[in-house]
């Protein structure tokens, strides 16, 4: 292959080479997908349908929704495609597009956690305010300006990394296309640079992100250990600690997938780590949400009591109609 010229598909890393475990895989990914597309799907009806719900928490929760959906259908699919056809393929667009589609929704997943922490901050630290400084309209623009972020910062990553010409093979050692794997197929010095310096501006954004909630949650215990009632104490808790835990979660299995010592690596351990951060998180975000908070339990309960009401009293009448 000549130094410009690029392949026209990459070759993933497959979780195993036994056809047993590739298809434990798929059957693992299907559950896994099944689950977050069922819980996420919960929480967007339970917020569309309850008008408790309809406040700027309830607001964010359906758009990390969104994007906990988006990260499970861009990586899971194509990866049980390939565990149960037994293929490691991906076509060139397609690996532009995932790489696109990931980018996007994992970044604007974590400005939207930064933003939820500040509706946290804002709601236990200066209550009063609250309704001035979290407005329909300025949920609506923060909102957008998380999308938007993570949109451009995802275009400029992916025409950034598929401009460079690749002249070392086309194998990935990834389950789905990452940008530190294509690098290394590289062979534009000049590119890499450039590309590198793009990640460097994210990461600085992102750490900036990063301290904004620490400093945050720092104001907000200090807070909520100011309240005078214990019951009081326990509410506030009970709404942050489901955030806290998200992007505890978020952030240490993305740390270490990125910050590993090269020492420790390998093609297994990569791929767990990989799935750690990019599936593992999407799937439970829902789980931790509907433990903790109340509202949203009591409006996934009686969304769930209303529509088996509604199913038994439409059977009846067609069994009705039919013995007419």
């Amino acid at each position: 292959m000549s130094n410009s010229s690029s392949p026209t598909q990459f070759l993933l890393l497959a979780f195993s080479d036994r056809r047993e475990l590739q298809l434990l895989h798929f059957w693992l990914f299907l559950a896994i997908s099944l689950a977050a597309l069922l819980a996420n799907g919960l929480i967007l009806s339970a917020v569309a349908w309850d008008h408790h719900l309809h406040t700027p928490m309830g607001f964010f929760l359906l758009n990390l929704s969104l994007t906990d959906l988006g990260c499970i259908c861009t990586t899971v699919p194509k990866a049980m495609h390939n565990s149960l056809w037994g293929t490691t393929t991906i076509s060139y667009m397609g690996c532009a597009a995932q790489l696109f589609f990931f980018f996007l929704f994992i970044l604007a997943e974590y400005y939207l956690l930064t933003i939820m922490c500040y509706d946290r901050y804002v709601a236990i630290c200066k209550p009063l305010h609250y309704g001035t400084l979290l407005g329909s309209r300025a949920c609506a623009h923060m909102a957008a300006a998380a999308w938007a972020t993570g949109f451009l910062n995802a275009l400029l990553h992916t025409a950034s990394t598929f401009s460079l010409p690749l002249c070392q093979g086309n194998a990935l050692g990834q389950f789905f296309c990452e940008i530190p794997h294509i690098l290394k197929l590289s062979c534009s010095h000049s590119g890499y640079l450039r590309e590198i310096g793009l990640i460097g501006v994210t990461a600085i954004l992102s750490f900036g992100c990063f301290i904004f909630i620490v400093f945050s949650y720092v104001q907000i215990f200090r807070a909520v250990l100011r309240i005078p009632s214990q019951q009081g104490r326990h509410k506030a808790f009970s709404t942050c600690l489901p955030h806290l835990a998200v992007v505890s979660l978020f952030l240490s299995t993305a740390t270490f997938a990125y910050l590993k010592p090269p020492s420790i690596s390998s093609p297994s351990l990569d791929l767990v780590v990989s799935v750690l951060y990019s599936v593992v998180p999407p799937a439970l975000n829902p789980l931790i949400y509907s433990l903790r908070n109340q509202e949203l339990r009591v409006a996934i309960r009686k969304m769930m009591t209303t529509c088996f009401l509604r199913s038994n009293k439409l059977h009846l009448f067609f069994c009705r109609t039919l013995i007419v």
